[in-house]
């Protein structure tokens, strides 16, 4: 379930995808929250330089593990503009992160990708649940979720214009 309280983590995440975009990057972005409510960490996608282990939440992994004890890391909460890939939902898990949200989901993601005829990932699409089944999960989240596909469209006309 997804709280009011939520909200302007979601925004700004939606706000770093939009920064990643600028930079000419994917546009994805991540914030960790602790149990406080404090931001301890937040990045942006960061692909662009061939490096597609850059993604904001595995970033946010690496903080984690070297910056917050087991059980700071557990009763955290991720905010994330799209639901973690495979290869992030595993860090997330192998470093005892807690609760994970989500604007857009990797349903979503691809659903948009084949509208626009853009090519798919390397990596299959798969629910969080299915990599971490025992971490607590939240999203999509209608309104701001069509924000982050303005934001995919936007990047790839972009690139159509580059090609």
């Amino acid at each position: 379930m997804i709280a009011e309280s939520d909200l302007p983590y979601l925004k700004r995440c939606v706000e770093l995808a939009r920064e990643a975009l600028d930079a000419g990057d994917e546009p994805f972005g991540s914030v960790l929250v602790s149990a406080q409510g404090e931001i301890l960490f937040e990045d942006r996608n960061r692909v662009a330089g061939g490096d597609h282990t850059r993604h904001p939440e595995f970033e946010i992994a690496r903080w984690a593990a070297t910056h917050l004890s087991p059980a700071d890391r557990a009763a955290t909460t991720v905010y994330t503009s799209g639901e973690h890939c495979p290869m992030c939902a595993a860090a997330h898990g192998w470093v005892g992160l807690g609760r994970i949200v989500y604007v857009s989901s990797s349903r979503q993601l691809i659903g948009w990708l084949n509208e626009m005829k853009a090519g798919l990932p390397p990596v299959r699409a798969l629910p969080i649940q299915d990599i971490v089944p025992t971490v607590p999960v939240a999203g999509p989240v209608p309104g701001l979720a069509e924000e982050v596909r303005a934001l995919h469209e936007r990047r790839h006309a972009q690139r159509g214009r580059s090609a």
